[in-house]
């Protein structure tokens, strides 16, 4: 923990690090690319995440709704990631302490691992069940807890932008 510590210290004393944090424009436009991308990401994920549900588009082959929203997602999720990492190198130490931001992280790790098993369990069983209305329990699961986790996720990333606890951080960032 103290060499994380150390890394965000001086990641945050970097030039580049300095001037992105101070920067009028450049900050707020990586900061609107994230949360736009975010929305491109997490709307494809939602209604994919609804189908598996069975709420949505019934009638849509699953497999369909994949190979439509997937580049959305990947490319979505991608910039999301870049611009995030970027918000996170503009202010590590400050970030770093946020317990939403560890929150969020986790998440984000969770999320990774729901979509990974999904798709590896999908790409097997897929062909089975792609027209059902109601897909199978491991299906809606992953669906569930998919739009769960990107929920957390989304209050945590908000939460995380205040700085409630700046006063305790101080002392832990030292």
């Amino acid at each position: 923990m103290a060499s994380l510590t150390a890394f965000c210290h001086w990641l945050e004393g970097t030039q580049a690090s300095i001037a992105l944090h101070e920067s009028i424009w450049v900050y707020p436009i990586v900061e609107s690319l994230h949360v736009l991308t975010l929305f491109v990401f997490l709307g494809m994920t939602v209604m994919l995440d609804l189908r598996l549900l069975g709420a949505i588009m019934r009638s849509a082959p699953v497999s369909r709704l994949i190979q439509h929203f997937m580049p959305w997602m990947i490319g979505g999720f991608v910039v999301m990631m870049v611009t995030g990492v970027l918000l996170f190198y503009a202010v590590p130490v400050k970030t770093w302490f946020n317990i939403f931001f560890r929150l969020k992280l986790a998440a984000l790790v969770a999320a990774g691992l729901n979509a990974g098993v999904f798709h590896i369990m999908a790409s097997h069983t897929l062909p089975q069940w792609d027209r059902d209305a109601r897909p199978p329990i491991r299906a809606r699961l992953a669906g569930g807890l998919s739009l769960a986790l990107w929920a957390i996720i989304v209050v945590c990333g908000r939460l995380s932008a205040y700085d409630w606890f700046d006063k305790d951080l101080a002392s832990l960032a030292r």
